[in-house]
Order: C-alpha cells, then sequence, then structure tokens
C-alpha cells in the first residue's frame, strides 16, 4: 500500500492496516529509523495486554529448564 505525505509531512494510514493493527484515534505509533529505511510500530494501549499468550507453543517451561541445568553445570 501507498500514501503521499502532505506539504506538512502528515500522511494517512490505510483504513486496511488501521483494522488488522487496531489503530484508532488517539493510538500512539512510534517511528524508528533502522538506518536502511523506517518502520511504523503502533503503540497498544495496553502493552501488557497486547503481549499476553505470544509464548503459547514456545515450549517455555522446557526451555527455562534447559537454561538453569547449562547454569548450573558452568557453576
Amino acid at each position: 500500500m501507498r500514501t503521499t505525505v502532505t506539504q506538512r509531512g502528515q500522511t494517512v494510514i490505510p483504513a486496511k492496516l488501521r483494522r488488522r493493527y487496531g489503530i484508532a484515534e488517539g493510538t500512539e505509533i512510534e517511528w524508528v529509523d533502522t538506518g536502511t529505511g523506517l518502520k511504523v510500530i503502533p503503540i497498544p494501549a495496553d502493552p501488557v495486554e497486547a503481549l499476553r499468550g505470544m509464548g503459547r507453543g514456545e515450549r517455555l517451561v522446557d526451555r527455562l529448564l534447559a537454561e538453569r541445568c547449562r547454569d548450573r553445570a558452568s557453576e
């Protein structure tokens, strides 16, 4: 999708992307300069709630126990 920047430096976020990422009036947007381009990241109203469930299926307990085992072995 492509938009145009106005003379005042404003642009429009396409409706399809606003719906997909839950961007509504008042949503804060983070602009990140990667050195080769820009990333636009919407900041959710409740960042903790937005992260809920992201680790599902990652077998985090197994990874934690393996990491603890490695720590004990290196002591």
